[in-house]
């Protein structure tokens, strides 16, 4: 077995699985337990939201080492779980190192997103059910919906253009903000504070409760780097509603 193969490998997968949502715990052990399951005198790896770094120490004892850079976070549960599946059957099996390589090239090519209609679709419902889950009459639900379905062309858009995470969402939340003080402002809708309730999809529920899990798993500085990331998309979040308000007067409290 080529070890620098087998580490390559292994980090892909844990690579994947940390873009895709996974908590760094999952990550770490899942990348030892591949690498042990060949042998290997020695594993260490340290993981953080934004870098990954692996040192593997094969039997006659030479060391090779490999850093992976994060830059993007992107919660794919189908694609997670996949992976993890591969992981655990690489432990039972102790297969090939092409074979290893053939399914995470499966993975990927296989694990698609939804087109852009249907996740529009999907923005509007949730949009519009969050409206009136909040308290929200008809009216507001149907002004959140087509306001879900440009906040998912803007996220669209600035994923494509991979702006800066923090300004994205300040620029989402005053569009979202801004539409809904006008449709108030034209009587399309009857509260403001009912229809911005879409604003819950740009929330990272998802960072903040990995944050938690890393933290209680005893990976504090990555949970506290992912909490940190979690609150900064939170400010940026309020900042867009703030800048939104001020320039339309709080109109529709």
């Amino acid at each position: 077995m080529d070890s620098k193969m087998l580490l390559t490998c292994a980090l892909d997968i844990g690579e994947k699985m940390l873009i895709s949502g996974a908590e760094i715990s999952r990550v770490e052990d899942s990348v030892k337990r591949i690498c042990n399951a060949y042998d290997v005198k020695r594993i260490d790896v340290f993981t953080i939201t934004s870098s990954m770094v692996a040192t593997l120490e094969d039997k006659d004892g030479n060391s090779i080492t490999e850093t992976r850079r994060i830059t993007k976070h992107h919660t794919d549960l189908t694609k997670l779980h996949k992976l993890n599946d591969l992981s655990r059957k690489i432990v039972r099996r102790v297969p090939d190192i092409h074979y290893i390589r053939n399914q995470i090239d499966e993975i990927e090519k296989g694990t698609k997103e939804y087109n852009l209609p249907i996740q529009c679709t999907v923005s509007a419902l949730i949009a519009g059910a969050f409206a009136i889950f909040f308290g929200g009459a008809f009216l507001d639900g149907i002004a959140a919906a087509l306001i879900g379905i440009v906040l998912k062309l803007i996220v669209y858009a600035t994923e494509k253009t991979q702006v800066n995470m923090i300004f994205a969402n300040v620029v989402c939340s005053f569009a979202v903000c801004s539409i809904a003080f006008a449709f108030v402002m034209l009587g399309f809708g009857y509260s403001t504070d009912k229809i911005i309730g879409n604003i819950m999809l740009l929330i990272p529920g998802v960072a903040l409760t990995n944050s938690i899990r890393d933290m209680i798993s005893g990976d504090i500085m990555a949970g506290m780097l992912r909490f940190c990331e979690a609150c900064l998309v939170s400010l940026a979040i309020a900042a867009g509603y703030i800048i939104a308000a001020l320039i339309f007067g709080g109109i529709g409290k």
